[in-house]
C-alpha cells in the first residue's frame, strides 16, 4: 500500500522525518518495504528564468540565457521546444544534473553552440497533469511566475514528498487506508488524530418510490446507498488529483475521483450508479443466475454463477459486487442523478469471485482483506461531505441502509467487541513486566476503552478493529508493538534444554543423501507439493491406482494445484520438460520431500507424510546403466547392496528399460526410462520428442533408511585382489541382477561383479545373448593362487548351469 507522507500530515502533526517514521512504523509491526523519496531522482534541476531567447540560425533550436539564481545568471542552454519565450520560468537541468530514470545531463555542443544543460518538459520530469498542471503540454513546463529562480524543482512541482510502500499483514484490514495508518502514527507518536470532516446537509428532495433490497445477506451483511441530484460533471480539485496520482490512480471525473479518494482515505470501496440508466426504480443485491452475463466498466464480459454477487436494477446486472461496476450505468458528463453505494461484502466470496473470473481490482483487494461496518458508515458520510464541499451535487433525503437483509434505521453502534483481560496475563505472555500505567496508556492511544479493577481489565475495542477476538493474547500484541519489541528479554521456553547444537542423526543422514546425489552430478530442486489429476493422467496411472487416492484441496489457488502429491514423478517430469523448453537439453536433478497419503477418505485426520527421494536424468549421453550407476553410488555410500528386478507394471516407464530397486528382499524404489507413449504426449516440439531420453526414479526414503546399519570398521585385506573375466551365454530374457546374485552366492571370495559387455549373434544361438562379467576375488586370509581362482570359477559355473542353465561361452 502506497502512503504519501504529506497525506499523513493532514491527520497527524508529525514532528519527525520520514526516515525516522519508517523506523517507528517498523517497530510497531508494519513493514515499510520501500521509502520512496520523490525528490531523490533530481540533482541540480532548478527553476530557471529565460532572460534571453534568440533563434539559432539554420536550425530549429533557440539559444536561451537562463537565470538560475545561486547557480548562475547567464547560463546558455539550447532548446528545440516550440513554446519557449523570454520571461518564461521552467525547469532547468544544469550541467552534471540528474533526471528521473538516472538520465545524466552534461554540457555539450549543439549546432555550433555550447549548451550547459537542458530545459525540461513535464514528461521528462516524470510528471503528469494530476501531479502538476501543464505537465502534459507539448513543450517546456511553464512554471508560475512567482517561482523563485534557483529553487529545486521538486519543491515547486510538489515532489518534495515521500511515499511509504507498506506491506500489511492479513490481520490488519483496518490499516489498509491512509486514515488507518494515520491512526497508528498518532498512537505511536502520542499525537491527537485529526479526523476528516464527515458532516453534510440534506435537501428536501427525495427519490420517490425508489427501493433497495438485499436477497443475499450471507454475501452482503451491510449495504447502504444515498441519492444525489443536480450533479455537476467537472474535474477534481488539484489537491485531490495529486493525492490520487501519488497513490497510483489517474483522475477521471470529480464523482469517480471522490469514490476512489474515499477508498484510499477510508479504506472503503464505493460505487456510483447513474439513476437515469437504471431500467427500474430499485436496486437488488442478489446471487447471480447460472449463465448470467455482465459487461464491466473496462469492457470485459463475464459469465456468472450463483456463487457470484450481483447488484441489479430489477431486470439486469449493474455491478459485479465488490469488484467492478457495470458499463451500462457508468457516470458520464450527462449524469444528473446518481446513487452512491457503500457496502460490506464478505471477503471470502469476493476473493473466490475475483480469482475465478480473473478480475482483480483495487476494490476487490480492499474487500478481500475485509471491511468493517464502521468503515461503511464513515465512508458514506465522507463521500457525501466531499460532494457537498466541492459543489458536485446536492444531497437528497433518500438514504437506504440494509443490515443482515433487513432495513436498518440505527442507532449506529459506538463500540466494538467487549472482553476482559488481566495485567498479569499480558505480562506472562510477554515474559516481561510492563508497568500498569504504560499498558493503560498504550491501549488508550490505540482507541481501546479500558477500565481497571486491580489486575482485572474491562476492555472495549474500537469498531474498526474486527481482528481483535480474544483477551490477553491480543492485548499483549497491541501493548508490545507500542512498548517496543526491543524490550523483550530473551528467555528459554519452559521445556527447552541446552544442547551442544549441530544436526540430529536423521538430519545428518538426509544431508549425506543429498551430498551423495550432488557428488554424482545431480542438482537439488524444490517443487510444490500439489499438482492436478491431469498430471496423473499424463503418466497413465490406472483409475484404481494407489497414487489416485489423494487429498483434494477444497479451495485451490488454481485447478493445476488441486491435489496433494502421492508420487514425485509428475513434479519431476514437469521440471524436466520446462528445462528442455528453456534450452537445457541435459541434466540431473533430485528432490527429497514428502508425499501425502490419506489414512481414510474423506479426510478425517492428518495424512501420512512419507519422505521420497525422487530423481530425474535426461540427455543424449544418459542411458539405463548411467542411472543405475547413480543408484549404485547411493547404495555404496551407505554400505548397502541393491538388487534389481524387471519393472513391467509401472504405467509411465518403458517395460523393457525399468527396474525395481530391491534391498534385502524388500522393494524400496523404481527407476527407468519413461515410456514411448508418455514421451509422445509431452508438450515438446514434435520433431524433438523422439530424441529425448528421460529417466525417472523414486525411492521410499523410510524404507531405504530401515536397511542402513551402523558402519563397523573392517580392515582392507592385505592380500592382492585377483580379477577374471567370464563370458556367459544366457537366455535373452535372463536378468543381469539374477546372474550377479548367483555369482556372489556361489563364492564368498567374490567382492565385486561388473557387467561390461553384451553381445548377440546367430552364432551364439537364437534367443541367446553373451554377457561378459568382470569378477573380483579377494581373501582376508591368504593370497589367492591360480588354483584357488580356478576352483572358484569352476564352482561359479557349476552353480550358474544348475540354477539358471547358463554356460560359459
Amino acid at each position: 500500500m502506497r502512503v504519501p507522507f504529506s497525506w499523513l500530515k493532514e491527520y497527524v502533526d508529525i514532528d519527525c522525518s520520514a526516515r525516522e517514521l519508517q523506523d517507528i512504523l517498523f517497530g510497531c509491526g508494519f513493514e515499510v518495504e520501500e521509502l520512496i523519496d520523490l525528490a531523490g531522482d533530481f540533482n541540480r534541476v532548478v527553476v530557471g528564468e529565460v532572460t534571453e531567447c534568440v533563434p539559432q540560425e539554420g536550425t530549429h533550436l533557440f539559444l536561451c540565457k537562463i537565470d538560475a539564481g545561486e547557480y548562475g545568471k547567464d547560463i546558455e542552454i539550447s532548446t528545440g521546444a516550440p513554446n519557449v519565450y523570454q520571461g518564461m520560468k521552467t525547469a532547468a537541468a544544469l550541467d552534471d544534473s540528474t533526471l528521473p530514470g538516472g538520465i545524466h545531463i552534461k554540457a555539450r555542443k549543439m549546432q555550433g553552440h555550447m549548451s550547459y544543460g537542458m530545459l525540461c518538459s513535464g514528461e521528462e520530469l516524470g510528471l503528469n497533469e494530476d501531479l502538476f498542471p501543464g505537465s502534459e503540454v507539448y513543450g517546456l513546463l511553464d512554471l508560475p511566475k512567482d517561482s523563485v529562480n534557483g529553487t529545486p524543482i521538486a519543491e515547486v512541482v510538489g515532489l518534495n514528498d515521500y511515499i511509504f510502500d507498506i506491506a500489511l499483514t492479513a490481520n490488519r484490514p483496518d490499516c489498509n487506508s491512509i486514515l488507518g495508518m494515520a491512526r497508528e502514527v498518532a498512537a505511536a507518536l502520542d499525537k491527537p488524530l485529526k479526523m476528516p470532516a464527515t458532516d453534510y446537509e440534506c435537501t428536501d428532495y427525495e427519490f420517490e418510490g425508489f427501493q433497495v433490497s438485499v436477497e443475499a445477506p450471507e454475501f452482503c451483511p451491510r449495504y447502504t446507498a444515498h441519492g444525489v441530484h443536480n450533479i455537476r460533471y467537472d474535474q477534481s480539485p488539484q489537491w485531490m488529483k495529486r493525492y490520487l496520482a501519488l497513490c497510483g490512480l489517474r483522475s477521471i471525473s470529480v464523482v469517480v475521483d471522490i469514490t476512489n479518494f474515499v477508498m484510499l482515505e477510508m479504506g472503503q470501496p464505493m460505487h456510483a450508479f447513474d439513476l437515469e440508466k437504471l431500467e427500474s426504480n430499485r436496486i437488488i443485491v442478489r446471487r447471480a443466475v447460472e449463465g448470467e452475463k455482465i459487461v464491466t466498466l473496462d469492457g470485459k464480459e463475464f459469465t456468472l454463477n450463483p456463487e457470484n454477487l450481483m447488484i441489479c436494477d430489477g431486470s439486469k446486472p449493474e455491478c459485479l459486487g465488490g469488484i467492478m461496476g457495470g458499463l451500462s450505468s457508468e457516470i458520464t458528463e450527462n449524469t444528473k442523478e446518481l446513487l452512491l453505494e457503500c457496502a460490506k461484502f464478505e471477503r471470502d466470496n469476493i476473493r473466490k469471485t475475483s480469482r475465478s473470473l480473473g478480475q482483480s481490482t483495487d476494490s476487490s483487494a480492499h474487500y478481500e482483506r475485509g471491511v468493517s461496518e464502521y468503515t461503511v458508515e464513515l465512508g458514506m458520510a465522507r463521500a457525501l461531505h466531499l460532494i457537498q464541499e466541492l459543489q458536485v451535487g446536492e444531497i437528497s433525503r433518500s438514504h437506504f441502509d440494509i443490515k443482515n437483509g433487513q432495513p436498518f434505521e440505527g442507532p449506529y453502534e459506538e463500540d466494538g467487541l467487549h472482553f476482559t483481560g488481566t495485567l498479569s496475563g499480558i505480562n506472562r505472555i510477554l515474559g516481561i513486566e510492563v508497568p500498569a500505567d504504560t499498558v493503560l496508556d498504550i491501549l488508550r492511544r490505540l482507541s481501546f476503552k479500558v477500565t481497571r479493577d486491580g489486575d482485572h481489565l474491562d476492555v472495549t475495542a474500537p469498531r474498526y478493529r474486527e481482528d481483535i477476538e480474544i483477551g490477553d493474547p491480543d492485548l499483549a500484541e497491541e501493548v508490545i508493538r507500542e512498548y517496543g519489541y526491543d524490550k523483550i528479554i530473551p528467555t528459554f521456553m519452559k521445556d527447552a534444554t541446552v544442547t551442544s547444537g549441530g544436526l540430529t542423526p536423521e538430519q545428518q543422514r538426509r544431508e549425506k543423501v543429498k551430498q551423495c546425489m550432488c557428488a554424482q552430478g545431480f542438482y537439488e530442486i524444490q517443487t510444490l507439493s500439489f499438482y492436478s489429476d491431469a498430471d496423473l493422467d499424463a503418466l497413465h496411472f490406472a483409475a484404481d491406482a494407489v497414487e489416485r487416492k489423494c487429498i483434494r484441496i477444497l479451495n485451490p489457488i488454481t485447478d493445476r494445484l488441486s491435489i496433494m502429491r502421492t508420487t514425485m514423478a509428475p513434479s519431476l517430469l514437469t521440471t524436466v520438460v520446462d528445462n528442455i523448453k528453456f534450452g537445457n537439453m541435459e541434466g540431473r536433478m533430485f528432490e527429497l520431500e514428502n508425499v501425502y497419503f490419506p489414512k481414510s477418505l474423506p479426510v478425517t485426520e492428518l495424512p501420512d507424510e512419507i519422505p521420497h527421494l525422487g530423481f530425474a536424468v535426461y540427455g543424449n549421453d544418459e542411458d539405463f546403466f548411467t542411472v543405475k550407476g547413480a543408484v549404485e553410488g547411493l547404495a555404496q555410500e551407505f554400505g548397502l547392496t541393491f538388487e534389481y528386478e524387471r519393472a513391467q507394471d509401472v504405467s509411465y516407464l518403458h517395460p523393457g528399460i525399468a527396474a525395481y530397486i530391491v534391498c534385502e528382499g524388500e522393494r524400496i524404489g523404481v527407476f527407468g526410462k519413461i515410456s514411448n507413449l508418455v514421451t509422445s504426449e509431452l508438450s515438446l516440439p514434435k520433431d524433438s520428442k523422439a530424441n529425448h531420453k528421460i529417466f525417472l526414479g523414486e525411492i521410499d526414503y523410510p524404507k531405504l533408511v530401515s536397511h542402513i546399519r551402523t558402519f563397523v570398521y573392517k580392515p582392507v585385506s592385505e592380500f592382492p585382489a585377483v580379477v577374471r573375466d567370464l563370458a556367459l551365454v544366457a537366455d535373452e530374457a535372463q536378468e543381469c541382477g539374477t546372474i550377479v546374485k548367483e555369482i556372489k552366492n556361489a563364492c564368498p571370495a567374490v567382492s565385486e561383479v561388473e557387467l561390461f559387455d553384451i553381445y548377440r549373434s546367430m552364432a551364439i544361438g537364437k534367443g541367446k545373448k553373451s554377457m561378459a562379467f568382470k569378477i573380483t576375488f579377494v581373501s582376508d586370509e591368504k593370497a589367492l593362487s591360480p588354483e584357488d581362482v580356478n576352483r572358484f570359477i569352476k564352482k561359479i559355473l557349476g552353480n550358474l548351469k544348475f540354477r539358471l542353465g547358463i554356460e560359459m561361452r
